[in-house]
């Protein structure tokens, strides 16, 4: 494993506007087995969904970040109806990362039968898919039961996805041999996919390094310079705070990832934080109206208010700069460390981050690290 340093700036934007949304989009959906025995994957899930937001932050078309969209959906779970083949929505397309990582912690495993071929066709059918060639689009599906259950053939469900230029990769969660056999190889292959096996059951394990602490520090500041405005600002700031303790209750590298992530464009919170939406609309605060503000707005200026937002914005710009700073070192020692263990398996975020950088460089993105 070898990673390459680049100067911080290519790695973090500090300040979100909207000339800095990504011309590129990474399309991602990932489809949950909730069924009783994948209580595993889904902790697995809980703890690398940070580090894969990272894995589209260091890619780059023509030098830009590419806009990260996330939709979510789970099969297989008793609780669902029947009449959707036991397949459920949990989200749509998002840019809303807190959303997604609410989404996840709230998912539970319940046992019933798993219809993959139906949940990828579901998926396909129902979001918005980019119509760009240029745009990554992929669907990860992670179960443990034959791929080939159900109403709909899995066969069908992959070339309605080669239509749309859909690459379904399969994380089969059990020995290589059995998701052979049980067509999850099959699966990927057949939409020119991944496919990967691994133990669901496994507990992922982290090197701590030296800069942990401070960076989880910088985070609590950088919380700090989000000024929420409109109807639910005040929740969705609290939400901020929620899914920080729900990475936090995994592993402290957890929350670090999570904080790394939080310095990248694809962390943009304009519909409930006012700095990130006037840096996106330079005639936002104008446009504020009075029932909008919230109390720490309520009373002042178009003025004073762009005071606040100008102090909060270098604010934000150094704590993410120190963040990213320490950021480098961390991974250098994590690299260092990393040398020291040569028996490496995957799990359900090293599947993904693997499978997301080849075929991204593949449909012409560059990738800052080298792993």
């Amino acid at each position: 494993m070898k990673y390459i340093f680049l100067p911080l700036f290519v790695f973090f934007i500090a300040n979100v506007t909207s000339a800095q949304i990504a011309k590129r989009k990474v399309q991602l959906v990932i489809l949950f087995d909730t069924s009783n025995s994948m209580d595993g994957l889904l902790n697995q899930a809980k703890a690398k969904i940070w580090a894969i937001v990272n894995e589209v932050s260091a890619l780059r078309y023509q030098g830009t970040i590419p806009q990260l969209e996330i939709a979510m959906y789970d099969y297989g779970n008793q609780s669902l109806n029947i009449k959707d083949n036991y397949v459920r929505q949990q989200l749509n397309f998002t840019k809303d990362l807190d959303l997604v990582s609410e989404k996840l912690f709230g998912l539970t495993t319940n046992g019933g039968d798993e219809f993959c071929g139906a949940v990828i066709q579901k998926s396909l059918s129902d979001l918005s898919w980019s119509t760009d060639n240029g745009d990554l689009k992929l669907i990860y599906i992670a179960g443990n039961e034959p791929f080939n259950q159900g109403p709909i053939s899995y066969k069908e469900a992959c070339a309605l996805a080669k239509t749309k230029g859909v690459l379904v990769s399969t994380i089969f969660c059990g020995p290589y041999d059995e998701g052979v056999r049980t067509f999850w190889q099959d699966g990927a292959t057949c939409s020119e996919g991944d496919f990967f096996n691994i133990n669901s059951d496994q507990t992922i394990s982290y090197i701590a390094t030296p800069y942990d602490s401070l960076i989880q520090t910088y985070n609590y500041k950088l919380n700090g310079t989000y000024v929420s405005y409109g109807f639910s600002g005040a929740d969705k700031k609290n939400k901020q705070v929620r899914q920080d303790d729900n990475a936090k209750t995994l592993n402290n590298a957890v929350m670090v990832e999570r904080a790394v992530a939080k310095g990248s464009t694809n962390y943009w919170n304009g519909e409930w934080d006012l700095i990130d939406a006037a840096a996106a609309d330079s005639t936002f605060i104008s446009k504020l109206e009075e029932k909008d503000k919230t109390d720490e707005l309520k009373g002042k200026t178009d003025e004073e208010i762009k005071t606040i937002v100008a102090e909060k914005t270098k604010e934000r710009q150094l704590v993410q700069q120190e963040i990213a700073a320490l950021n480098v070192k961390r991974l250098a020692y994590i690299e260092a460390e990393s040398k020291k263990n040569k028996t490496k398996t995957d799990d359900f975020g090293t599947a993904v981050a693997k499978s997301l950088r080849k075929n991204a460089v593949v449909l012409g993105f560059d990738n800052l690290t080298e792993k």
